[in-house]
């Protein structure tokens, strides 16, 4: 039996979903696209599934998964709703295998500040931080706040980086210099979330590591003139560079995709995903996050690491299709 026909026979319908109602729902639909087209070729039974986790003329959410009538998901959605546990908790309810990490994998790796004190607590390396409150940030609370900035710069040093708990893609992160523009990051940053991450900025090197079925990829080093790796320059810059051979001496780059290994297993992911660190000056390597639903686009990382061990990209997505096999 071929692949192909024997990937339609285990897998029947498949359901690439995609889209979904956050913030990155432009990425997602590029991400999915990309997958189903890749499912296509691979002669698997796939179509296209735009969610809305918003109440809608097709129903809520589980009426709109169970009227698709689909055997397996392959979840291309992004940030919340689709990479937090929800839409994975959805699809266990149904009964229906899905790809990628588990509900409580999903919900962490999308927590920004638990993925962090998982990290801490053992004992792998992670940027020194403080969270900020949204409801902290408001012109009542102007000469407590401007105490707290200022032990957070007493403590942190500046430059720091300041991100919303729960949202990726860079999406709310600004590097802030002074307290001036520390006051402004927060206040944008409050716009996506409620916590808010205030994290030691550190100097060096920006790496990433993308795991496959409990294997470490090679890894990527990235290189972009801006002050970081924003959306700017995951998405739509062409002036971003990509190290892949990263560069590294051999044994170098396996102690890094060992901590790649042990941050991902410690926040129990599985099937997929992608861990970024920097590494500074001394060459110490610090956990920045974790991505349990990476993206898929021209631009993505994943498939570019994958291609670096051999795995052409149709291949990727049949591999990551292969996940929905497991989930305890």
């Amino acid at each position: 039996m071929t692949q192909s026909a024997a990937g339609t026979e285990q897998f029947g319908r498949v359901a690439v979903l995609m889209g979904g109602d956050s913030a990155e729902r432009d990425v997602s639909l590029k991400s999915g696209q990309a997958a189903l087209n890749a499912l296509l070729r691979k002669g698997v039974d796939a179509f296209e599934l735009d969610v809305h986790f918003k109440q809608t003329e097709s129903g809520n959410i589980c009426e709109q998964i169970k009227n698709a009538a689909f055997d397996t998901a392959f979840i291309a959605l992004h940030g919340r709703g689709g990479e937090d546990g929800i839409i994975q908790g959805i699809l266990e309810a149904l009964q229906i295998p899905y790809t990628g990490c588990n509900v409580p994998a999903s919900a962490i790796g999308m927590d920004k500040l638990r993925t962090k004190l998982l990290w801490a607590g053992f004992g792998l390396p992670t940027p020194a931080f403080e969270v900020i409150k949204a409801t902290e940030i408001s012109s009542e609370n102007t000469e407590m706040m401007q105490g707290r900035l200022n032990a957070i710069g007493d403590k942190l040093g500046f430059p720091v980086m300041v991100k919303p708990a729960h949202e990726g893609s860079s999406i709310g992160m600004n590097k802030a210099d002074n307290i001036a523009e520390l006051t402004q990051a927060l206040s944008t940053a409050a716009q996506y979330d409620s916590e808010i991450l205030v994290e030691q900025w550190v100097v060096g090197q920006e790496f990433t590591g993308a795991v496959l079925h409990s294997q470490a990829l090679p890894l990527i080093r990235l290189e972009t003139p801006r002050d970081f790796y924003d959306y700017q320059a995951k998405y739509l810059s062409d002036d971003t560079i990509y190290h892949c051979p990263c560069g590294l001496d051999k044994a170098q780059e396996e102690q890094y995709q060992i901590l790649v290994m042990q941050a991902f297993e410690c926040v129990g992911a599985s099937g997929w995903g992608r861990v970024d660190f920097m590494c500074d000056e001394q060459g110490q390597p610090w956990l920045i996050e974790i991505n349990t639903v990476p993206g898929l686009t021209d631009h993505s990382l994943v498939p570019m690491a994958a291609r670096q061990n051999g795995i052409e990209f149709d291949e990727l997505i049949y591999r990551i299709l292969q996940t929905s096999a497991r989930h305890d």
